[in-house]
């Protein structure tokens, strides 16, 4: 055993509970698992990749911190630190510590994330048809809301059950910011979920809009009638519903503001902010995000009883509101004149751009003539500002103390 001592890693395995020294082993082997999907793209890499890492080093790197008491610990984050004595501690020892504390706990990384996606996102289809785009965003939001009593039902809290609702709108940086400001003590695994079952949405929702007749799905749509919107229209749009949302829901307005400076750059042709943008600070934070997550995942995460609960629940999120999606594609096939793919309705489901290219994906599947993503953006777009009132709503209303906190049996 004193040889073991020279290599903390493998002797910590003799020093916990069996539960754990499994727990360890078998988020270490997911982690691996996670690097193999990613190198294979079969899960998105950007942030699976950094993710697994994350995972391995985090569960392989348990250690003694202190040999008098025993107390064991890692290098990377701790995300309890809670009085300023401890956090000044964990700040000069944890090399993530800085990056948790300074971007993750106050969800900045969330809006660096959705400051990138702006600078990168196309608004002309949801300008040009705002009425299918909104109509499809609002059914995709299906997950999003009938979560939240299931969550209630099976014993969450009403924030709780709010944090993981979220999940249902698809969208990474906001299930991130909504957890932390609703559920800071399971923004962990929540983010987690959502991370990991939107990187396998693309391999997902294929079978999901299976439902949809194949001659349906084989509807042609011609891209060439999209009205033209001018970069001043684009503009004026980005800025006043920037200001007009803030005013709605104060407490999401982080989310807009990022979402909205990224667009109105964008619009406006500040190609250096443009580049920085959708370049260096999208990729970068993207890359913490990933590998900070993936150091947060430790085995005791994992054994908080909760998390089997939140693995259910966000796949049920997902699940419905790709149905809630599929269903407001087919009625707006029926209501509409022109000929409409009802595939485009899986796009509405906002994590973009990956559903509006399953949307694409599976229409080529069956006609190869079949160019549907120019559509599929517009309710993909309309998605991210659907769920992010969603967020601030639930937010308000039921985080402790809310106006629907106590209602519900807070």
């Amino acid at each position: 055993m004193l040889i073991l001592e020279l290599f903390q890693g493998i002797y910590t395995f003799f020093l916990t509970e069996p539960a754990i020294a499994f727990g360890r082993l078998f988020l270490i082997a997911l982690g691996f698992l996670f690097l193999f999907l990613s190198y294979r793209k079969v899960l998105e890499p950007l942030i699976m990749l950094p993710l697994g890492i994350g995972m391995i080093s985090v569960n392989g790197g348990l250690m003694v911190m202190e040999a008098q008491t025993a107390q064991l610990g890692t290098l990377f984050v701790n995300p309890l630190a809670g009085n300023v004595e401890e956090l000044m501690y964990f700040l000069q020892i944890d090399f993530l510590q800085p990056i948790y504390t300074f971007t993750f706990s106050n969800g900045l990384i969330a809006c660096l994330v959705f400051m990138g996606i702006g600078a990168i996102t196309d608004i002309d289809i949801l300008l040009a048809k705002p009425f299918m785009s909104l109509f499809l965003a609002i059914f995709a939001e299906l997950g999003t809301i009938a979560t939240l009593p299931i969550a209630m039902a099976m014993g969450l809290l009403p924030n709780e059950a709010g944090a993981i609702a979220l999940v249902g709108g698809a969208d990474g940086p906001m299930v991130l910011y909504g957890s932390i400001m609703l559920a800071r003590d399971l923004f962990v695994p929540i983010t987690v979920v959502a991370y990991v079952y939107l990187g396998v949405t693309y391999a997902g929702y294929p079978f999901l809009v299976r439902i949809i007749p194949r001659r349906l799905r084989a509807i042609e749509m011609d891209w060439r009638t999209i009205p033209q919107v001018s970069p001043g229209a684009k503009f004026a749009f980005s800025v006043i519903t920037a200001g007009f949302l803030s005013l709605l829901f104060p407490v999401a307005a982080p989310l807009f503001a990022s979402f909205f400076v990224g667009l109105a750059i964008k619009e406006a042709g500040v190609l250096r902010f443009i580049e920085f943008l959708s370049g260096p600070l999208l990729y970068g934070a993207t890359f913490f995000l990933g590998f900070t997550l993936g150091a947060l995942l430790g085995v005791d995460i994992i054994l908080n009883p909760k998390v089997a609960i939140l693995l259910v629940l966000g796949i049920i999120a997902l699940t419905l509101s790709g149905l809630g999606g599929i269903a407001g594609g087919l009625i707006y096939r029926k209501i509409t004149k022109e000929p409409f793919n009802p595939l485009v309705g899986i796009a509405a489901v906002s994590c973009v751009p990956t559903t509006a290219k399953v949307a694409q994906k599976c229409a080529a599947a069956v006609n190869k003539k079949a160019m549907i993503l120019p559509f599929a953006m517009g309710p993909c777009v309309a998605g991210v500002i659907t769920t992010a009132i969603i967020t601030g709503i639930y937010i308000s209303g039921f985080r402790p103390g809310g106006v629907f906190f106590s209602m519900f049996g807070g």
